[in-house]
């Protein structure tokens, strides 16, 4: 059986009235699971450093470790799988307030934050207890390699430098990985202290390990889209992305990976959005790089709920597809995009209509842009469904999942968060 959100007050037209205050509040793009992971991670650091002061040196050191051990291990594929696996094991009879929590899974990166933040501030309190020498110089390079690291990570340098902050995340990283090692043995270690940097350092290694160059056959049905098809020995699951690049120390670019039922290999669906997916497109290579296995995304989490929603627009499909097609919760699509047939094929287009007759595809260039969110809301109010899931750009996402959660629909999308 399932439990109900508090009853919602004020009305807004066709759409559900909006729920009371507080309850709006936790909803607002602020307070999102995200942030609320890295501020826990944050307050329980605060904790030892307000009540126990002064702390020994070598409790700064472990806290320092322990969290930039959280920050990178929390990221690892591996890991990212387990905890979409362990969120996705509850049963669809849990009471949805229950399953719209855990819903929030791929939220984790807040912990990834919390991690680095905290773990900053840690090994700063450190080298500033340290006496002057080698480890004072080793842990001052650290702390402002760390503090470079962070400041390029925040959203508004990201968004605008995504390239630069790629590169300076993976150097960076791997030299902090390095420095972190030299003065960790400088500091005459323990076995715990080696043990941990250990892990952090396979964690890190092991999507490198699989490294490899794989042939793809692409088709382009339009300039503005390739679909590129892989059969290198690997079916992924549906609702799991692959990152490829064509250059493997420079950029790399998820997707969703787009099985076939009963057969082997995947496609993934690449649109013109930079100068990476443009150059892809126009170029088509016969070769990309691909590293560590094949990542649980968003989408995933439909497993917990009875019948779900699928929104997208352009080629959001891609993410969605390889769910329409599994059929494994029953669903209803609503795309809105622009000339779908002519953009993405025949072919594509057929595939949808084939596992969703009753699919809401609408053709932008003819019809213009509608209000998703009412889309969104009706197409769930008319399915019954328990849940909707938006795959689209950011801004459009966070109206839909934000205009539906303020109201009491369980609602989810890509969070932007790496």
């Amino acid at each position: 059986m399932t439990t109900s959100p508090p009853r919602p007050r004020r009305d807004t037209g066709d759409l559900p009235p909006l729920l009371p205050p507080v309850r709006r509040l936790l909803k607002h793009p602020r307070l999102m699971h995200h942030h609320r992971l890295a501020a826990l991670v944050l307050l329980v650091n605060a904790a030892p450093a307000v009540l126990s002061r002064p702390l020994a040196t070598s409790t700064l050191g472990h806290a320092a470790l322990a969290n930039l051990a959280l920050a990178v291990l929390v990221r690892q594929q591996y890991v990212v799988n387990l905890l979409f696996r362990l969120a996705t094991a509850a049963p669809t009879s849990w009471p949805l307030r229950a399953r719209w929590t855990l819903g929030k899974v791929y939220h984790f990166g807040g912990l990834h934050v919390g991690g680095a933040l905290a773990g900053t501030a840690w090994f700063l309190a450190l080298t500033l207890t340290t006496p002057n020498g080698a480890l004072r110089a080793v842990g001052w390079t650290l702390t402002a390699l760390l503090v470079l690291i962070v400041a390029t990570a925040l959203p508004a340098f990201r968004a605008r430098h995504h390239d630069h902050f790629e590169k300076i995340h993976r150097f960076g990283g791997w030299t902090a990985l390095a420095l972190f090692w030299t003065h960790t043995l400088l500091s005459s270690p323990g076995p715990a202290q080696v043990g941990v940097l250990a892990l952090v350092t396979f964690s890190v290694a092991l999507p490198w390990l699989r490294l490899r160059k794989v042939d793809v056959r692409l088709e382009r049905p339009s300039s503005h889209v390739v679909l590129a098809r892989f059969d290198h020995g690997e079916t992924p699951f549906a609702g799991s992305s692959t990152a490829i690049s064509r250059s493997p120390l420079k950029e790399w670019h998820s997707f969703a990976n787009v099985p076939a039922p009963g057969e082997s290999g995947f496609r993934l669906t690449i649109s013109r959005a930079g100068d990476w997916t443009g150059s892809f497109i126009d170029d088509l290579p016969e070769q990309v790089w691909v590293k560590g296995i094949t990542t649980a995304g968003v989408a995933n989490i439909e497993v917990l709920f009875k019948k779900v929603v699928y929104v997208a627009t352009g080629s959001g499909i891609g993410p969605c597809l390889p769910h329409l097609l599994a059929a494994k919760v029953p669903s209803r699509l609503v795309w809105a995009t622009r000339d779908p047939r002519a953009t993405y094929g025949d072919a594509l287009v057929d595939a949808i209509l084939a596992v969703q007759p009753h699919a809401l595809i609408r053709d932008t260039a003819r019809h213009g842009k509608p209000d998703m969110v009412r889309l969104a809301h009706d197409a769930w109010r008319d399915f019954g469904a328990e849940a909707v899931i938006c795959i689209s750009n950011k801004k459009l996402t966070w109206q839909v999942v934000h205009g539906l959660e303020r109201r009491g629909i369980p609602a989810y999308g890509a969070i932007w968060d790496s």
